[in-house]
C-alpha cells in the first residue's frame, strides 16, 4: 500500500517539481498539500499548488492555505529566483480547484491523529505550518510515520546570507521549534534533514528537462514544467555557479521515499536566532561535541542529517518519473 503523504510547500519552481514527483511516485499517495508563505505569498503558493495538481491529474489531493507570515519576522520575496508568480516564466491561470476549509496546520494535525503511524510529512518551504502544528499537537512527532524537510546548511554556508539557507532564514523561530519538538525521538523518527550540502549536488540540466518533456512537449503539463524550470536554470546561469537547476525540494522528497539515496548521521541541530550576521544558521553537531564533558549542549539528537547523495541516481529517477507523468497526461 502506498504511504499517505502530506507535502508542506511554498510553490516555487522546485516545489512544483516535488509535487509532480509525488504524483508520479507509486510508493506514496499524495493526500494533501499544505501551503505556506515562502518563495511567494501563501495566496500565490495556494494557487500554484492547485494548478500544478490539476495539470498533473491529481485534483483530489486536498490543498490547504497555511501560514501567511513567519512567526518572528517580516517576509521578503525573492522574485529573481522563482519569478513574480513563483512559477518562473509560466503565467498561471486561475485554477478550477477549491481550497480546503482546513488551514495547513490543522490539516497536518487532524490527518496525523486520524491515521497514527501512517502519514509521511515532507516540508519543502519555511517550517511555519509545522511549528504551528506542533504547538497544536505536541505528540505530532509520535503520530507521524516520518518527517523530512529541505532546510539548513550543515557543512557549508547558506544561499540567502553567508550562513543561512532560505527556508530556515525565512522563519528561524519556526525551525527552532520544529527541531526542538523532535529532540530525543527514536532514530527512525528523527526528521530527515536535507540541506544545501547535498541538494546543491543534484542538478537538472536543459537536456534532462527536454528528456522529461519529450513525450508531449506541447502539453499543458510539459509547458508548465519547461517554462518554470527554464527560468530557474537561467537564474542559476546568471550566478555563474552551474548550468542547470538545483533540485533542492525534489531531493528532500526522494530521500524521504527512499532514504538509501543519501548518507545520514544522527545529530543535534540548533538554529541561530540572535546572531547579527548568522541569524537562521543551522548549527549541527557533526563531531559529537555535545557529548563532551565541557559542552553545555543538550545531548539528545533531534535530526538525521544528510551528509552525501547519489546524485546521478536521483536525477535519473526524477527524469523518468516526470517523463512518465507527462506521457500519461498527454
Amino acid at each position: 500500500m502506498p504511504t499517505p503523504l502530506i507535502l508542506d510547500v511554498d510553490t516555487g519552481v522546485d516545489d512544483l517539481v516535488a509535487l509532480l514527483y509525488a504524483v508520479a511516485s507509486p510508493e506514496v499517495d499524495l493526500i494533501a498539500a499544505t501551503c505556506v508563505t515562502g518563495n511567494v505569498h501563501v495566496d500565490a503558493v495556494t494557487r500554484n499548488t492547485l494548478l500544478t495538481l490539476e495539470l498533473a491529474g491529481a485534483p483530489d489531493a486536498e490543498v490547504a492555505r497555511g501560514a501567511a507570515a513567519p512567526l518572528g519576522q517580516s517576509w521578503e520575496a525573492f522574485p529573481v529566483v522563482h519569478g513574480l508568480e513563483g512559477l518562473g516564466g509560466f503565467a498561471p491561470p486561475v485554477p478550477a480547484g477549491t481550497i480546503s476549509a482546513r488551514d495547513g496546520a490543522t490539516l497536518i494535525v487532524q490527518e496525523a491523529r486520524r491515521r497514527p503511524g501512517e502519514v509521511l510529512l515532507v516540508s519543502t518551504g519555511p517550517l511555519t505550518n509545522v511549528a504551528l502544528a506542533v504547538e497544536m499537537e505536541p505528540r505530532l512527532p509520535e503520530l507521524l510515520r516520518g518527517y523530512a524537510l529541505m532546510g539548513g546548511a550543515y557543512h557549508h554556508g547558506g544561499n540567502v546570507t553567508p550562513r543561512a539557507e532560505a527556508n530556515v532564514w525565512m522563519d528561524p523561530e519556526a525551525a527552532a521549534r520544529v527541531f526542538a519538538a523532535w529532540s530525543g525521538a527514536p532514530g527512525q523518527k528523527l526528521p530527515r534533514s536535507v540541506g544545501l550540502d547535498v541538494t546543491e549536488q543534484v542538478w537538472l540540466s536543459r537536456e534532462d528537462l527536454a528528456r522529461a518533456c519529450a513525450p508531449a512537449p506541447g502539453s499543458p503539463l510539459a509547458t508548465l514544467l519547461r517554462e518554470a524550470v527554464s527560468f530557474y536554470i537561467d537564474f542559476y546561469a546568471s550566478t555563474e555557479r552551474h548550468e542547470g537547476a538545483c533540485m533542492h525540494d525534489p531531493l528532500a522528497l526522494a530521500a524521504a521515499i527512499d532514504p538509501s539515496l543519501c548518507d545520514w548521521v544522527d545529530t543535534r541541530v540548533e538554529v541561530e536566532l540572535a546572531g547579527r550576521w548568522a541569524r537562521g544558521e543551522t548549527v549541527a553537531d557533526l563531531l559529537g561535541i555535545r557529548t563532551s564533558p565541557w559542552s553545555d549542549w543538550e545531548p539528545a539528537a533531534n535530526a538525521r542529517v544528510a551528509t552525501g547523495v547519489d546524485a546521478p541516481r536521483v536525477v535519473v529517477g526524477l527524469v523518468e518519473r516526470l517523463r512518465g507523468l507527462i506521457e500519461a497526461r498527454a
